[in-house]
């Protein structure tokens, strides 16, 4: 493995897309930044890259304190230059609006919105010092329209997105790639399985096609694929879906 002289930051870096992530840039020689709230929940992670021949550094991380996010993206630029910096905590939550809370709707703006906007800014203080660099959030369905249920989560998706562009277009002639990500899956993971089979029983659960449900190392690619590109060709959105997702 080749080892280059550059982090990527995960902020986010869960169990199944986030350690992904974390993973396929570590495999490109990056020394990855992971960052959740417990630090305990990223040992496995940190042991698969480094088992793998990568490097990992791993922190407790709330990505709604700014002082928390500062402090993780500037020890990430002091190990090596900041490169990628990935924003991609989790907030989707599905209530009634009239069983939405303050607190619920307060929280998910912070996770799903307001930590994207820290992050992002803190990453784009360190890259413009070097005139370069790639940001990119994580966004959903949710961040183009509204669904029963999701009052909380598509409106602080909806916010997130516009930050990643007003970032974007100011950035983007600075030299800063500022992406936006719209995974719309269901992701292949342990938890989801176990969500069809409460709907559906065992019945449904077997009914999955082939790649019906989305991989995270697929959804790992396309960030890689987006901080690859060549500028005279750099993506704003992606759209990202299985072939059998409806929409």
């Amino acid at each position: 493995m080749s080892r280059r002289n550059a982090t990527a930051a995960v902020i986010g870096a869960g169990d199944y897309i986030g350690a992904a992530i974390a993973r396929r840039f570590a495999a490109e020689g990056y020394e990855v930044f992971a960052g959740r709230r417990t630090a305990e929940k990223l040992v496995l992670l940190r042991e698969s890259i480094e088992a793998a021949g990568g490097r990992c550094v791993a922190r407790a991380l709330d990505a709604r304190k700014e002082d928390e996010v500062t402090a993780f993206l500037k020890a990430a630029d002091n190990a090596a230059p900041l490169e990628v910096c990935v924003i991609n905590p989790g907030a989707n939550v599905q209530f009634p609006i009239t069983e939405t809370t303050e607190r619920v709707f307060r929280k998910v703006w912070e996770m799903a919105c307001y930590a994207g906007f820290l992050a992002g800014r803190e990453a784009a203080k360190l890259m413009l010092a070097r005139g370069q660099g790639t940001i990119l959030f994580t966004g959903a369905t949710a961040s183009l329209r509204g669904g029963i249920g999701y009052a909380a989560f598509s409106s602080a998706k909806a916010g997130l997105r516009n930050v990643a562009q007003s970032m974007a277009r100011e950035l983007g002639p600075q030299n800063i790639h500022v992406a936006h990500l719209i995974i719309d899956a269901g992701v292949d993971t342990e938890f989801v399985r176990e969500r069809i089979r409460a709907r559906g029983g065992e019945a449904a659960l077997a009914g999955l096609e082939p790649d019906q449900l989305m991989n995270p190392d697929s959804v790992a690619n396309a960030y890689w694929y987006l901080h690859s590109q060549s500028r005279d060709g750099w993506t704003f959105e992606l759209d990202l879906r299985p072939y059998a997702e409806c929409w």
